[in-house]
């Protein structure tokens, strides 16, 4: 009778490097052998074994290693022998392809050719999403050492609900408001310059300048379709995000109590606004077709600031044991005398950059690089946005040397944001691609490479 074929496991002998890893991990968190091998229910000898590379985890004890430690399982599913299914996939799929494009890079990298954020490579894949969902429609990946990022155009609620718990250190994002500016109607209107739910402002003094939705005519059932979507975005925030993380959630001052309430509801804490000082056009008109009879008449306030709510998942202990064990429950100080401040002085977006990325709602660098650094208190995790429009987020996380993720489901958007990306992230203060030495304050910080 012939005998069934036992599974090959993956190689005679499992390399080092995972034990490495682990140990190191282990220790960051300050826990022992013991106290680790309790939480995840293994002996110590089998954990022991684990670190000086006598024994090879399975994948499924890789996955709960690196959960409950908060890292990305599959950096050390590969140490430990195993491929991702959905990089397996990619391999089978471009074998030839994937291979030079790794050998390429990192004996470039080797040879100390490593730029600030390299081109990507656009692949389709399947990464597993659950039954029912669809899979993103393209995936872009960059593995340059400085700020390695990958952007995936996809539903960020199918994505989000697909994501594995506890995954994700830190978001920054800047949502889109009221819904109705970014269905496909109004995003032909805005492309056309017909406005719409856009206000399109005039042109003057040789300037065109950038549309603004306009929040001012959301009827009561836009604002409640409102509420429920930022309902349902909370609450898989919350189930991806590892405690302590923190939220920027970019907003008005006309619907961000549309957004901090869910926000609070689904379990985060508010823990206070970052203001950006920024002066626009919004607001400061005189009464429509009476703007003479009423001269003297503001019907609004020149909008001259900007929130971003502020919110963090609940620390697991004190602040000091969350940072231990997941490096985040904090905000990374400016320099070891300045802390992070709540008020930001900024410029609206400069031209070189709506240039490179002509988003309706770009943010500029200069703004974005000081909050995206503040986000991961000791400069490690993931920085997810999941509303990634033009990448403004994924680029300044690039640029401060951060790894993030940015999810974007419109296709024009998404294919801006893979060309933005790596130029944005290479632009100094003044738009050029020159580096400075930085100076004190805040507001500076976007210079520190």
């Amino acid at each position: 009778m012939r005998k069934t074929a036992r599974q090959r496991k993956p190689d005679s002998k499992p390399e080092p490097a995972f034990g490495l890893a682990l140990r190191r991990e282990r220790e960051a968190a300050s826990l022992t052998l013991s106290a680790l091998a309790a939480r995840l229910k293994v002996t110590k000898g089998y954990l022991s074994r684990m670190e000086t590379g006598k024994t090879l985890p399975s994948a499924h004890m890789v996955v709960r290693i690196a959960s409950f430690l908060g890292k990305d399982p599959a950096g050390l599913s590969v140490l430990a022998g195993h491929l991702p299914p959905d990089v397996q996939e990619i391999l089978c799929a471009h074998p030839e392809e994937a291979v030079g494009l790794l050998r390429d890079t990192f004996v470039a990298e080797n040879a100390g050719q490593s730029p600030v954020c390299s081109e990507q490579t656009a692949i389709r894949y399947s990464p597993g999403f659950p039954a029912g969902s669809r899979e993103p429609l393209a995936v872009s990946r960059t593995p340059d050492k400085a700020g390695p990022y990958e952007t995936i155009q996809a539903d960020c609620f199918e994505w989000l609900d697909a994501r594995q718990e506890n995954s994700i250190h830190a978001v920054v994002t800047d949502p889109p408001y009221g819904l109705r500016e970014y269905t496909e109607p109004e995003k032909a209107k805005l492309r056309s310059g017909r406005g719409g739910v856009w206000r399109i402002p005039p042109s003057f003094d040789g300037c065109i300048r950038s549309p603004l939705p306009r929040f001012t005519i959301l009827t009561e059932q836009d604002q409640g379709a409102l509420a429920d979507f930022f309902t349902r975005w909370a609450k898989l925030v919350y189930k991806a995000l590892v405690p302590g993380g923190h939220v920027f959630v970019a907003t008005n001052p006309l619907v961000s109590h549309l957004v901090y309430g869910p926000m609070i509801d689904a379990g985060f804490e508010k823990r206070g606004e970052i203001i950006r000082l920024v002066q626009t056009l919004r607001g400061g008109d005189r009464p429509k077709n009476a703007h003479k009879e009423f001269s003297d008449v503001t019907v609004m306030p020149r909008s001259a600031w900007e929130p971003w709510g502020l919110f963090r998942k609940p620390c697991e202990g004190r602040v000091q044991d969350n940072l231990r064990r997941w490096q985040t429950g904090g905000l990374r100080r400016v320099s070891s005398e300045q802390p992070f401040t709540d008020v930001i002085r900024s410029a609206p977006t400069r031209n070189g950059e709506r240039t490179i990325a002509p988003h309706p709602s770009l943010k500029p660098q200069a703004f974005m690089r000081q909050i995206v650094r503040a986000a991961l208190p000791l400069g490690k995790g993931i920085v997810l946005d999941p509303f990634m429009g033009a990448g403004s987020t994924v680029a300044a996380a690039c640029a401060v040397g951060y790894q993030s993720i940015g999810v974007e489901m419109d296709p024009e958007f998404y294919r801006m944001a893979v060309e933005a990306i790596p130029q944005l992230a290479r632009l100094a203060v003044n738009g050029s691609d020159s580096r400075r030495t930085a100076t004190n304050g805040q507001s500076s910080l976007f210079l520190l490479h």
